[in-house]
């Protein structure tokens, strides 16, 4: 095949590609993926866009987005900045997205470029078809995660270095090590494990000639050292010391190595046989389930790589077999692999059930490759006997006809495997779209939107879609909903609204059923009345009423149980008491001096019951009474309570309700 015949193809690779990442990418991640990490390198792509490489928060404690690192008043992503860098590209040119089906493309055609260097062009072509039919391909170059960028820069390593190592020109050769250079400023251990074999090839040239070797070698290694030097560089000017790393400094314990790794509460005793049980899973799911063809498809390239050592073996070609040792033994030493299996007794459990065995993406190249040449050889022989035994058109049907049922063996198998991780993703994707509605179409403007926090503190984890602008000045602000008065003092022009769901938090469980964003309004004076109104179904026999505060409680049975309940929570002179037909029956009317004012009323229908809660967040100022929105939860379970309940007024069931009306009971006063 000639030159221009093959970019020409090559091209028509990489556009089918790109349109096909930008279609999944949109259509079955549109609110991204379970792995909450394309919100932090998403975040990271913002900041570098404004400028920054450190966030500072208004407020402490409420705008902390999920892996990023304390460092005294300011905050910093734990992953380095190239991935990130590469995404703000794309919203260069008009969205964040449409950095993906460049990357794409950039991949497809640098396993093109990288098959070609070391076989021909043909296997090229293939190898690139390969990698394009791989579900570990399609679904993770689809997000905004690490792997495929890192991979694109390492394939731009290696058809860099091959082809200087071919020319002999120094130019491919700086290239090269340029590409290797910023693949380590992404991702050191990766890009390190890439390069050992091509790092073993230079030193064996520089053996077989090294007055030749030296010169293009030494600008590989320059501009590679160069890399390295900037990810120090970048190490000092985030965690102040260049051998510690972001990600180092988030969690000590989350690095390379046997024995006690941890990573926030997670932790585990690491060992080798840990090691080699949990990377045994990964490359077997690699194998039967990411690549294409599945298991047949393994077959081809373990099947390639004897057609290559017995008929054309090189040491170019011992260096793409190397990868194909370096990737997964390396990666023995990283417990990574062991958190992306979740239970390691459980099939089809954890983040690999739904995006692969990220972890050994660059594990594609030489699979690819040698499947091509198991393929292409084939074909070859298969032409050939036919050519022996058969006329030309006769021998050209039967060669389309096995090539078209191989095609559709190999494609079914594909599809199938790759149906039950697409299936996956798509019902986790319907579920973020029901909790997504009321902010559709989008946000509200000049707005604070207070988010719960269902991991912990931490923003963007899960709500990958709600973040920041990197000077907290965009359309709509988040942050969580811990500190509401200081968030209301620091954006006093911005309307405050708080955001909750219905259920646990379990999209692959299909939870939350439904989300609500609600209006909070601010009431300041002498004292605060909420008056409150819940709905008591026909089966209700009685009814309860608990008022709590830090001090302590009073409870208060209702007088009788028609259609509804109606009180009033009155906070003023440092307490809080419920009027209405009520009867005190235990405790007294708690002291209140801030924090919240918690409302309970427990409906008994003679079975299990059900329980309205409605919590009113309190700040004493000055003498005067400052007082929030209540959240409001209907909760079938008590358990429920306390975040996963809240009412839905829209979807409440008949004799289902609650409306209350925040009041401040006397005008205010000025504050001393």
């Amino acid at each position: 095949m000639d030159r221009r015949r093959f970019r020409i193809v090559t091209l028509a690779i990489a556009f089918v590609g790109a349109l096909t990442i930008w279609l999944v990418s949109t259509e079955l991640f549109p609110y991204h993926s379970l792995n909450h990490d394309e919100g932090v390198y998403l975040q990271q792509a913002a900041m570098l866009l404004d400028g920054k490489v450190h966030l500072q928060p208004p407020v402490e404690g409420v705008f902390r987005p999920w892996f990023f690192v304390e460092g005294g008043d300011r905050l910093y992503p734990k992953y380095n900045p190239v991935t990130a860098a590469m995404f703000a590209l794309g919203e260069l040119f008009g969205g964040y997205r449409l950095a993906l089906p460049a990357i794409a493309a950039g991949i497809l055609a640098g396993v093109a470029g990288v098959t070609s260097e070391v076989f021909d062009r043909r296997t090229g072509l293939l190898a690139a078809v390969f990698v394009l039919a791989s579900p570990l391909f399609v679904l993770d170059t689809a997000t905004f995660l690490p792997y495929a960028p890192t991979t694109l820069l390492n394939l731009g390593f290696a058809y860099g270095y091959l082809r200087a190592d071919r020319t002999d020109d120094w130019r491919w050769a700086a290239a090269a090590g340029a590409a290797i250079g910023l693949a380590f400023f992404a991702r050191p251990y990766t890009a390190v494990l890439f390069a050992v074999p091509f790092v073993a090839h230079a030193f064996w040239t520089l053996t077989r000639n090294w007055r030749t070797a030296l010169p293009r070698q030494a600008s590989t290694a320059a501009l590679g050292l160069a890399g390295v030097g900037l990810t120090l560089g970048y190490n000092a000017l985030v965690t102040g010391s260049p051998l510690t790393f972001p990600y180092e400094a988030f969690a000590p314990l989350d690095g390379l190595g046997f024995g006690h790794r941890q990573i926030l509460d997670h932790s585990v005793a690491y060992t080798p046989e840990l090691a080699l049980a949990a990377n045994w899973n990964v490359l077997a799911a690699f194998v039967d389930r990411w690549i294409a063809g599945g298991i047949l498809g393994g077959a081809l390239a373990l099947t390639g790589l004897v057609i290559a050592a017995r008929r054309q073996w090189s040491p170019r070609v011992a260096v793409l077999a190397g990868l194909a040792v370096s990737v997964p033994v390396g990666n023995l030493y990283f417990w990574g692999n062991y958190n992306l299996l979740g239970d390691l007794d459980v099939a089809g459990d954890g983040l690999i059930a739904a995006l692969g065995p990220y972890y050994h993406f660059d594990l594609l190249v030489p699979t690819a490759a040698f499947a091509a040449v198991a393929a292409l050889a084939g074909f070859d022989t298969l032409r050939n006997a036919f050519d022996d035994r058969l006329d030309r058109r006769t021998a050209l049907a039967g060669l389309a006809a096995v090539a078209l049922a191989s095609t559709l063996v190999l494609g079914g198998l594909t599809a199938d495997r790759a149906g039950a991780p697409v299936e996956r993703n798509a019902g986790v994707t319907d579920t973020y779209e029901r909790t997504y509605a009321p902010l559709e179409p989008e946000p509200p403007a000049n707005a604070v939107v207070l988010t719960p926090t269902p991991y912990g503190p931490w923003l963007n984890h899960p709500f990958q879609v709600l973040r920041n602008d990197p000077s907290y000045d965009g359309r709509t602000v988040y942050a969580m909903d811990d500190r509401p008065f200081a968030i209301a003092d620091a954006f006093p022009d911005r309307d405050l609204y708080r955001f909750g769901y219905r259920g646990v938090w379990d999209p692959l469980g299909g939870s939350p059923e439904a989300a609500r964003l609600q209006r909070v309004r601010e009431r300041t004076g002498e004292s605060i009345a909420l008056n409150a109104t819940v709905g008591l179904p026909e089966r209700v026999t009685s009814a309860t009423v608990t008022v709590e505060t830090d001090a302590g409680a009073a409870h208060y049975v209702a007088s009788g149980t028609a259609d509804d309940l109606q009180f009033r929570v009155v906070i003023s002179d440092g307490t809080v008491r419920i009027a209405g037909p009520l009867e005190l029956t235990g405790g007294d009317p708690p002291a209140v001096d801030g924090g919240a004012v918690d409302v309970t009323v427990f409906a008994d229908d003679g079975v299990s019951g059900f329980e309205y809660r409605l919590s009113v967040p309190v700040e004493m100022r000055g003498g005067q009474v400052r007082a929030l929105t209540p959240s409001v939860e209907y909760c079938l379970d008590a358990r429920a309570c306390g975040g996963a309940a809240t009412y839905l007024p829209s979807e409440s069931p008949d004799g289902i309700f609650v409306r209350t009306a925040l009041r401040a009971t006397t005008a205010p006063r000025e504050n001393p």
